[in-house]
């Protein structure tokens, strides 16, 4: 899931330090990361839930479908229901993620073992959902944005009676102290974005 990287509608938490056009500039950097490393992943469907339009950080082989609903929540459920058989739906505030990350879900055996994946964030939230028939009322009505958003969502999950297994707790990059952490993790676009950026973001 994703939003079309334009200033004053993405990354707003990250203004200031950063402008809204520098904010946007790391928020395509972000996307386009994660975008690519979900490119080289051996999977049988890729798709976009895009709220505006496709731009040229946006590589081939993917599906795009428009975000819709009201609330989080409901965006959320709604890509959920776009699509069919196991199902991963990861976000583009963690430009850290690697391939190696997700193993547990990719590999023989992974969605026989467990009927849904969850990845936990640091602030409370989380950064993947997993789930083997995808159900958008697993989803619908959480509360997000919230400090426990993850643990209402991690217990929606369990009181169904789903078995969970659980992937690496990542960082969201939310704040510039996030930006600052995420982009010491690993080299790529965000990480050299933060570097040409944060030197006049920080005056």
């Amino acid at each position: 899931m994703a939003k079309e990287p334009l200033p004053g509608r993405v990354k707003t938490r990250l203004t200031p330090p950063f402008s809204p056009a520098q904010a946007a500039a790391l928020a395509e950097a972000a996307l386009a990361d994660t975008l690519e490393t979900v490119a080289a992943l051996p999977v049988t469907r890729r798709v976009l839930a895009l709220a505006g339009r496709p731009g040229p950080w946006l590589p081939g082989g993917f599906d795009v479908v428009p975000q819709g609903g009201e609330g989080l929540d409901a965006r959320i459920a709604r890509a959920l229901g776009a699509c069919a058989g196991p199902t991963l739906l990861i976000g583009m505030d963690t430009p850290q993620l690697t391939a190696r990350q997700l193993g547990p879900v990719l590999r023989p055996g992974a969605w026989g073992e467990h009927d849904a994946w969850f990845g936990p964030a640091v602030d409370g939230g989380f950064w993947a959902l997993g789930l083997a028939s995808p159900e958008p009322a697993l989803v619908h009505g959480v509360p997000m944005s919230r400090p426990d958003t993850g643990a209402h969502q991690r217990n929606r999950l369990e009181r169904r009676g789903l078995r969970v297994g659980l992937l690496p707790l990542l960082r969201d990059v939310d704040t510039a102290a996030d930006a600052a952490e995420v982009a010491a993790c690993r080299p790529g676009r965000f990480a050299a974005a933060y570097t040409a950026l944060s030197p006049a973001g920080a005056r």
